[in-house]
């Protein structure tokens, strides 16, 4: 009855062992940005989009986090154009003119493809203009299809630190009857930015750095005006 969740537990248990490196990597790279009093940008696109959001604006997580969420590659403005917007060339310069990037900033680009234009581009520009990259993708999907992007390169070759999702190619965890069911990107993808900012913001505590951190709106003790009012300038869509 619940295959599924007998096949998270075991991708969540592999993606621990074999990523642990790079998440603790993350972790202290995301821990530096906030010591430095810099911003965690992050993109998706498709379903990894809730990926990026899961860090932003979030009870119990980071104030000092940019989610790019542009209505040309929302999903609210049509599945099927933002699968087709995120494999336009150019996008990303558009997109980030829109946006406050700074130097020692990171960006988190996370895409279960890495074969697309959008997150490959916007990797390109930040490390460019001086930001960290960590990506998020598939190496076994990504490694088996070619390129979308005129460079012919894929978002691992790219990123200056790569975490593996551990998803099998096609997302879904359960082959039944010639379908393959069950999506599994999402819920890794989660908890590997949960785990990268948790981590960061222990390092950070460790060390007697204050760590701005959004409390649930829904309690009575809760009162993040002083940190809207903090990152507004500079994070869009607070």
């Amino acid at each position: 009855m619940f295959e599924y969740l007998d096949k998270i537990k075991l991708l969540i248990d592999k993606m621990s062992v074999d990523q642990q490196n790079q998440l603790v990597t993350a972790s202290k790279m995301v821990a530096k940005v906030i010591e430095n009093d810099g911003i965690i940008h992050t993109i998706g696109t498709g379903h990894s989009q809730m990926i990026g959001m899961e860090m932003f604006g979030r009870a119990s997580n980071l104030a000092n986090v940019n989610a790019i969420m542009d209505d040309m590659v929302l999903m609210a403005s049509g599945a099927r154009r933002s699968a087709e917007m995120e494999q336009v060339s150019g996008l990303a310069q558009i997109l980030w003119n829109k946006y406050q990037f700074n130097r020692g900033d990171v960006l988190i680009v996370v895409s279960n493809s890495g074969r697309n234009a959008l997150p490959l581009e916007m990797a390109m520009k930040a490390k460019k203009k001086g930001l960290r990259t960590i990506a998020i993708t598939s190496l076994e999907q990504s490694r088996k299809y070619a390129s979308r992007h005129e460079s012919g390169k894929k978002l691992y070759q790219i990123a200056d630190l790569v975490i593996d999702n551990c998803v099998p190619s096609g997302d879904g965890v359960i082959s039944t009857k010639d379908l393959l069911i069950g999506p599994a990107s999402s819920v890794l993808g989660m908890i590997i930015v949960n785990i990268i900012s948790t981590e960061a913001i222990k390092i950070n505590l460790d060390k007697g750095v204050d760590v701005a951190v959004f409390q649930s709106q829904n309690i009575d003790e809760a009162d993040n005006e002083a940190l809207y009012q903090k990152y507004e300038s500079r994070v869009k869509h607070l």
